[in-house]
């Protein structure tokens, strides 16, 4: 025997959707990573201009580190993991990290 829905009886729920975590992803100074490496790596992995490639890696040069962008936690994390291959592969010591955003 089937069941009927009682029409005036409709529940409706509203769904509410949240923002998702955000992530820093952080670059490390090292006294061993070429400048033209690391200007390379946030043009064509983080998708930065030229200026704002080389202004990050002037940032991340004259202090220990700078938060180069941030992103949803597997976008976050698939750069780094890029990023770090792409500096074992060219033999250099390129620390990157993603953390969780706190603002």
């Amino acid at each position: 025997m089937a069941v009927k829905a009682d029409p005036n009886s409709v529940t409706r729920s509203k769904t509410e959707l949240k923002r998702p975590r955000m992530y820093r992803v952080v670059f490390y100074n090292d006294d061993f990573t070429p400048m033209d490496f690391v200007v390379d790596i946030l043009q064509h992995i983080f998708g930065k201009t030229p200026s704002e490639a080389y202004s990050l890696m002037m940032s991340v040069h004259r202090g220990d580190y700078a938060v180069v962008g941030v992103y949803t936690r597997d976008i976050a994390y698939t750069k780094v993991r890029v990023t770090t291959e792409a500096a074992k592969k060219s033999g250099y010591p390129l620390k990157v990290e993603a953390m969780p955003d706190t603002d």
